[in-house]
């Protein structure tokens, strides 16, 4: 990879559209990849960020409705539930050598893309930021944090490091990790207790911790087991201490998508948890009943 880079974003939401507006403020080639509506938008206006982090500004992206060159990397930031009608878009043959940087909830999709697309090419992406889109190309980033976690087993390493460089210089504080597993299950841990409850009781984070305060760390704990025995991080308490940091209105994107009526990633956050937890006989009797008390809303 060159210094400049061109890197398709495939899904311009939430995350997609705050990293495609970040990258091409700081000089890189960015086209983003949606449907005509939205590409349209994005031709005409740009993507407009609203960040206390990063400021309030207007990047110019490129925007088509599928990848028609190669590129040195595409992002795939849509959500789970909207990934293979999307992954339509990224021709394989197309993408060739580039990279496919998921930024998926869940510890499966790695698995499924490798299947599709080069697997030394697969390199698996976790983000830590609070960003929504409020309209085609319009972003609100409210955390004053973005984080970013790089992987990819069997990715040449100068291929990470000169796609994370560029994150960082656009922004986002990136790491590369050489543990692929252990990277994606310590989102997986922090994430699925969270997600599942406040969706199911239809709280923020402030009232679960507060009210079902035993059933989070009944979950938690089990979380962390399953998390252990996939080669994962395993810090019960560490995960509380975190979810009682949180402002009490935080809410988990999950529920956001519920309130919402859209459809929730319920089988790639419980559902994988579930899987997991099977496979290497791990007892999960609370994940087990709060993920079927969940799926009325799914």
């Amino acid at each position: 990879m060159a210094n400049e880079l061109s890197v398709a974003i495939l899904g311009p939401g939430g995350v997609g559209g705050l990293l495609a507006a970040l990258l091409s403020r700081t000089g890189h080639r960015v086209i983003c990849l949606s449907g005509e509506k939205t590409a349209e938008a994005l031709r005409t206006d740009g993507i407009q960020v609203r960040s206390a982090r990063f400021g309030d500004f207007t990047a110019r992206v490129e925007a088509e409705t599928e990848l028609r060159e190669p590129v040195d990397a595409c992002l795939v930031t849509v959500k789970h539930t909207a990934l293979d009608a999307a992954l339509a878009r990224v021709p394989a043959p197309v993408l060739s050598d580039g990279l496919l940087v998921p930024f998926l909830n869940g510890v499966e999709h790695p698995a499924a893309l490798r299947a599709r697309y080069r697997p030394d090419r697969v390199a698996p992406a976790v983000i830590r930021v609070e960003s929504t889109r409020v309209a085609p190309g319009v972003i609100e980033h409210g955390s004053p944090f973005a984080e970013i976690d790089l992987t990819g087993a069997d990715v040449p390493r100068p291929r990470l490091d000169a796609l994370a460089e560029a994150f960082a210089a656009a922004g986002p504080a990136t790491r590369v990790l050489e543990d692929e597993t252990a990277a994606l299950w310590a989102k997986m841990s922090f994430l699925a207790p969270f997600a599942l409850l406040t969706t199911r009781y239809g709280l923020p984070l402030g009232d679960v911790r507060t009210h079902h305060r035993d059933e989070l760390t009944a979950l938690v704990e089990e979380t962390a087991a399953i998390s252990r025995a996939c080669g994962g991080p395993a810090d019960p308490a560490g995960a509380l201490a975190r979810y009682d940091a949180f402002p009490p209105s935080t809410k988990s994107s999950m529920q956001r998508d519920a309130e919402a009526g859209r459809p929730l990633e319920l089988d790639a956050i419980g559902g994988a948890l579930l899987r997991a937890a099977e496979r290497h006989g791990i007892p999960a009797p609370v994940a087990a009943r709060v993920v079927d008390e969940v799926h009325p809303f799914a």
